[in-house]
């Protein structure tokens, strides 16, 4: 169970990092997603919700680079407690409950990202959900799944820590 704990946090920074790496080396295409999100120039016309649109360069290039920042920092601390794990992976179940501090950081933070940033507010905001062209809620549902479960899997007690 410890392996599974540990190879599956490490898949999670790795693609954590991969997410990261990809918007900061394809910052333009990936900036224009939140550019139209922002503007909200996709959604329905007659929607009610137009004032909230935000069409500042300067405002847009901050959010992107907030969204890449904590990409980023979410990718070091699931690697980098991903590796804590390992070290403590012949050690006692409370010895390796504490290496998992680092890990369950991560997790959160990606999950305040994906659900917080692009689900409410991207989707219900900015009304993302209204867009066919700029709609990243399958992508935000499917990285909040896939952290949430990790973060139910990683919390599994161990046997040692119920005696």
């Amino acid at each position: 169970m410890r392996l599974s704990k540990i190879l599956l946090m490490a898949a999670i920074a790795l693609w954590l990092a991969l997410v990261a790496f990809g918007n900061i080396t394809d910052y333009g295409s990936n900036l224009a997603f939140v550019q139209h999100v922002l503007a909200m120039d996709s959604i329905f016309p007659d929607a009610s919700i137009h004032y909230r649109a935000i069409h500042s360069p300067l405002l847009q290039h901050a959010a992107y680079v907030l969204i890449i920042a904590t990409e980023t920092l979410a990718a070091v601390l699931c690697g980098t407690g991903a590796w804590r794990m390992w070290s403590a992976r012949c050690s006692s179940a409370a010895m390796f409950h504490r290496a998992k501090h680092l890990v369950i950081a991560g997790l959160t933070l990606g999950l305040l990202l994906w659900l917080a940033g692009f689900m409410a507010i991207g989707g219900e905001w900015f009304g993302m959900w209204m867009s066919t062209s700029w709609n990243g809620l399958a992508s935000a549902f499917r990285f909040v799944v896939v952290l949430f479960a990790a973060l139910i899997h990683l919390g599994q007690r161990e046997d040692e820590l119920d005696e």
